[in-house]
C-alpha cells in the first residue's frame, strides 16, 4: 500500500496546475436584479467558461463590499481586481469623466453611442496613467425627473430636496433653485421614505429599483442624458494573467459591451411601463420646460468645455463631426 504513496503524490503534483484558479473581486453599486448587474454576471459566466475556470470573477452588488464612490479607488489600489463605477460619478476628479452627464448633449442611444466612440481614447489614456484599463461601458437608460409636483417650467422646481449622485446633478439643482443632497443608488429608497430627499434626477431603471413609485407620483420622461457605467479592471491584475486568458477577457468584455447597449435601449420602455403600472404619471415635459432644462444644458455645456480645456473641445469636435 505504501508503494501508492509516491505514485499518488506524483499524480496529485501534476494535476494542481490544471485546478489553479486566479480569482477577481468585482464590486457594483447596483442590485444582483439590475440590467446592467445582470450583463456583468453575464460577463462573468462566459470569462469563467472560456478560461476553462482559470480566471474567475465574483461579484459584489448593491454596494456590499465598496460603496459607489469608493469602487474606483478600490480598483485602482489593488483592493479589488476590478468593478463598475458610473463615470460621472468622478468629474471632480477630471472633467472627463462627466462629459455623458452633461444635460441634453446626447439624447438617444445613436447620440450616446457616437459620443461614446468620440471620448473612448481619451478614457483610456485617462485610465491608463491611473493604472487600469476600461473593459466595456453601458449606458443607462434616458434621465427623466421624479417628483411630486407639477412641474411646467424650471421656476416649479425651486426648493425641491433634489437627489444629487454626481457633480452634473449637484449643478443642475443649483441652477434651478433646488438643494441638492448627496444620495447613491442603494440609499434611494431610504431617503424618499425618510424625506431626506424628494425628487430627483435618473432614468427609469433607477426609479424601478428603488420603488420610487411608493413615494413619488410623477416621472416627467425628459430624456436629458444616457450616463455610462465602466467596468474597468486594474491593469496589473490584467497583466498578470496568461495571454490567452487576456484574450478570453477583452472578447467576453466586447460582447458584454454590445449585448449591454442593447438590453438598455430595450429595457428602457419596460421599465417606464413598470413605473407606469405601480401608479405613477409618466408626463411629457412642456415646451417651457423643456425650454428652460435645454438652457441649463448650455450653461452646463460652457462650464464643461472651460473646465475640460483643448481635450475636452477636441472630443465635442470629434462627436460633433459624427453627427
Amino acid at each position: 500500500m505504501n508503494r501508492l504513496l509516491p505514485a499518488l503524490a506524483l499524480a496529485f503534483a501534476l494535476a494542481a496546475p490544471a485546478f489553479a484558479q486566479t480569482k477577481w473581486d468585482v464590486p457594483t453599486a447596483y442590485p444582483a436584479n439590475n440590467f446592467h448587474t445582470e450583463n456583468l454576471q453575464q460577463f462573468a459566466n462566459d470569462v469563467e467558461k472560456a478560461s476553462g475556470g482559470k480566471l474567475k470573477l465574483q461579484l459584489h452588488p448593491n454596494a456590499s463590499l465598496f460603496k459607489a464612490p469608493e469602487i474606483k479607488r478600490a480598483v485602482q489600489g489593488g483592493q479589488a481586481q476590478a468593478g463598475e463605477i458610473l463615470l460621472v460619478n468622478y468629474e471632480n476628479e477630471d472633467p472627463l469623466y462627466g462629459i455623458d452627464g452633461v444635460p441634453f448633449l446626447a439624447t438617444s442611444y445613436q447620440e450616446a453611442y457616437k459620443l461614446y466612440k468620440a471620448e473612448r481614447k481619451a478614457l483610456d489614456d485617462k485610465l491608463a496613467k491611473q493604472g487600469m484599463m476600461l473593459l466595456y461601458a453601458v449606458p443607462w437608460p434616458p434621465q427623466g425627473i421624479f417628483t411630486n409636483r407639477t412641474l411646467d417650467s424650471a421656476a416649479d422646481m425651486k426648493g425641491l430636496k433634489w437627489r444629487a449622485y454626481s457633480p452634473a446633478t449637484s449643478k443642475i439643482a443649483e441652477l434651478v433653485g433646488a438643494q441638492p443632497v448627496t444620495v447613491q443608488a442603494a440609499e434611494v429608497s431610504q431617503a424618499l421614505a425618510t424625506g431626506v430627499i424628494d425628487s430627483y434626477m435618473s432614468s427609469g431603471a433607477t426609479g424601478y429599483d428603488s420603488k420610487t413609485y411608493e413615494h413619488l407620483k410623477h416621472f416627467y420622461d425628459t430624456q436629458a442624458w444616457l450616463p455610462k457605467n465602466a467596468i474597468i479592471v486594474n491593469r496589473a491584475a490584467f497583466n498578470a494573467l496568461d495571454k490567452p486568458t487576456q484574450a478570453v477577457v477583452l472578447k467576453a468584455a466586447a460582447d458584454a459591451e454590445t449585448r449591454g447597449w442593447k438590453l438598455s435601449e430595450e429595457k428602457t420602455g419596460w421599465y417606464v411601463d413598470q413605473l407606469r403600472q405601480k401608479g405613477m404619471t409618466i408626463d411629457k415635459p412642456s415646451e417651457h420646460l423643456t425650454a428652460d432644462m435645454r438652457k441649463v444644458g448650455n450653461v452646463m455645456l460652457a462650464d464643461w468645455l472651460r473646465k475640460a480645456g483643448p481635450e475636452g473641445k477636441k472630443v465635442i469636435d470629434q462627436y460633433r463631426a459624427l453627427q
